[in-house]
């Protein structure tokens, strides 16, 4: 990569044993309508096909390149794709997804046109099989393609903390190479983890103030491959590590930032736990938990949760409730759960799952006799 032109878009594609998919990814790549692109191969060391698919791209288009290294996992793969990166923007793409031909071309014209540090855009969720099937997803808390959000136009994501707690998707994104590297913005690179796209995401939007979303999709997420990390219940606590990273971020490298995004990266924790907490077996749960206690206590004491919520002396209006307007109130009754009584908390997650009304007594019974079965009842009667 010794050619002293700068194109317009790195692209980085972070590689490990995905031959099945490969060719289809790269190839919607090499068809893309915007020319002035570099594509960069992160190869993980993958034992399958994939370096020599890698490699009959670099033979026949020199815009393909390959950074070929020893297996350390997806965060050390994106920060060596970054490091390698020459363009004035940098878009991701994972190897077993594939973009709509205009893809990059629209982005770059639309990150142009407003002077943005970062665009972002819908996607599909795909399915090859049994039969290929398209779902259009929006990918923040509110739909992409209401006129709110499209109204919403170029602004500093501090200002609308919904967009912390959309799903990352980095992939179907553009940035601004010197945006990433004048605010150190780099990816966890924690061997074996998953969801490092978390911190790399609180970073980008606690630094952002030249933001802009659009409706329009042209990445395909592919949701059929079974060895994606959405399918691995065995990475029990790697969203934990990503949490810390957010909170260092905030701590060590933008404390000027602290004051305004702590309470906000602590309602995204409280999300993505639950979130893990439901994505693991039954087996599994009972140890992520005392995680969650832990750490929802942690928050409570640093100041990111408000002790008022649950003593009562948090007010209705005034600037403490503003600062931490953003705990919906059953949040925070769960939040008090898992402090304090996450055997219920875990009673009462299992029965938001369980048909079985008989089966859900039970739950609450073994989880904590009569006293949890007339608190559920209580509960009930008082909605």
């Amino acid at each position: 990569m010794s050619d002293i032109h700068q194109p317009l878009v790195s692209v980085l594609v972070p590689i490990y044993n995905v031959e099945t998919y490969l060719e289809q990814c790269l190839s919607s790549l090499a068809a893309q309508t915007l020319k002035d692109i570099e594509v960069i191969c992160i190869n993980d060391g993958s034992t399958d096909s994939s370096p020599a698919i890698i490699r009959s791209f670099m033979n026949r288009d020199p815009r393909f390149h390959l950074v070929d290294k020893e297996n350390s996992g997806y965060g050390d793969s994106m920060n060596r794709g970054l490091d390698a990166a020459r363009g004035k923007y940098v878009a991701i793409l994972e190897s077993d997804d594939f973009m709509e031909p205009d893809g990059l071309e629209y982005m770059v014209e639309q990150a142009e046109r407003a002077s943005l540090e970062v665009f972002k855009c819908n996607f599909w969720l795909y399915w090859s099989k049994p039969t290929e099937n398209h779902s259009f997803r929006h990918n923040l808390y509110f739909p992409l393609a209401s006129p709110e959000m499209i109204e919403m136009g170029l602004h500093a994501p501090v200002d609308y903390p919904e967009v912390f707690w959309s799903k990352a998707s980095i992939w179907s994104a553009l940035y601004l190479r010197s945006f990433l590297e004048e605010n150190h913005i780099r990816f966890l690179p924690t061997p074996g983890a998953s969801y490092q796209d978390s911190s790399f995401t609180f970073k980008v939007l606690a630094c952002a103030h030249r933001i802009a979303y659009s409706g329009r999709a042209f990445v395909h997420y592919r949701q059929d491959n079974e060895k994606s990390s959405v399918n691995s219940k065995g990475k029990v606590f790697c969203t934990c590590d990503e949490h810390a990273e957010m909170r260092r971020f905030l701590d060590e490298d933008r404390p000027d930032l602290k004051a305004a995004l702590d309470p906000i990266r602590a309602h995204v924790k409280f999300l993505n736990y639950r979130w893990n907490y439901g994505r693991l077996t039954p087996d599994l749960r009972p140890t992520f938990l005392e995680r969650y206690t832990a750490e929802m206590r942690e928050e409570v004491e640093r100041g990111a949760i408000p002790r008022g919520y649950f003593d009562g002396t948090l007010r209705p209006s005034g600037d403490d409730q503003d600062r931490f307007r953003y705990f919906e109130p059953w949040e925070i009754d769960e939040v008090a759960d898992i402090m304090n009584e996450p055997a219920y908390f875990a009673a009462h997650f299992a029965s938001e799952t369980s048909p079985d009304r008989a089966q859900t007594v039970r739950t609450y019974w073994e989880a904590g006799g009569p006293r949890y079965l007339l608190r559920v009842l209580r509960d009930k009667a008082s909605k």
